[in-house]
């Protein structure tokens, strides 16, 4: 897989007073970690989250995020990649979540749409992700934004390399 990392504009949408932008700095990606603790939480700390993004980056790996000021409402980490299986690009969403004390408010709709924007805007043919088979609130929610089941991912853990 190849991916490509364009620029885009970061102020994509705005809602009442918080807006979708891209989380860029270290401060920016550590006002991120409480949410993504919420989805993620294998992960060690705010320092691990960080790390793993900056080395993440490199494979075209960015964080669009809800932002009230300062504060993380939700968040969609994602990445532009070219493979066989989908006969071109795609933009494949890694992470997408919402704050416990912001659900309801649409922020899980707005990334998607947001997500969809960038991907048509780099000539992508496809947006993906993946979820959990047991995360039924997940599924209805994805069908609800239009994404239908194509798949399904078989995975083994490997001894050597393996990390969280």
């Amino acid at each position: 897989m190849t991916s490509s990392n364009p620029s885009f504009d970061t102020d994509i949408d705005s809602a009442g007073s918080a807006a979708l932008r891209h989380a860029e700095t270290d401060a920016e990606l550590r006002a991120c970690w409480p949410v993504m603790q919420q989805l993620r939480p294998k992960l060690t700390s705010a320092d691990d989250f960080i790390a793993r993004v900056q080395r993440m980056r490199g494979e075209g790996y960015r964080l669009l995020a809800a932002w009230q000021g300062d504060t993380v409402l939700a968040l969609a980490g994602y990445r532009l990649q070219e493979n066989l299986v989908y006969g071109g690009r795609f933009l494949y969403v890694d992470d997408l979540v919402t704050h416990d004390a912001a659900r309801s408010a649409q922020w899980g709709a707005r990334l998607i749409e947001a997500t969809r924007r960038i991907a048509q805007d780099a000539a992508c043919g496809h947006l993906v992700l993946d979820t959990g088979l047991a995360n039924a609130r997940a599924q209805r929610f994805y069908f609800r934004q239009g994404l239908l089941t194509e798949a399904i991912r078989f995975r083994c853990a490997l001894t050597q390399g393996a990390t969280a």
